[in-house]
């Protein structure tokens, strides 16, 4: 399986028009999927996968 630590995408520069507020989490995706490329998350009784594409990319699925 591939991981975030081989992707060229996960090593990319932060997006420097993309400033967190300073009250707010960050979470590195290596942090949050591990070995894995999904990870599932609940939000309001609702459960959601959140998924690393073959090009690197998120996408979030209900």
């Amino acid at each position: 399986m591939l991981t975030l630590e081989k992707n060229p995408a996960a090593h990319r520069a932060p997006n420097p028009q993309f400033e967190p507020p300073h009250d707010d989490r960050v979470i590195e995706s290596r942090d949050l999927f591990g070995e894995s490329r999904e990870v599932a998350i609940e939000h309001d009784g609702a459960l959601y996968r959140l998924k690393i594409t073959k090009q690197g990319k998120l996408i979030l699925n209900k």
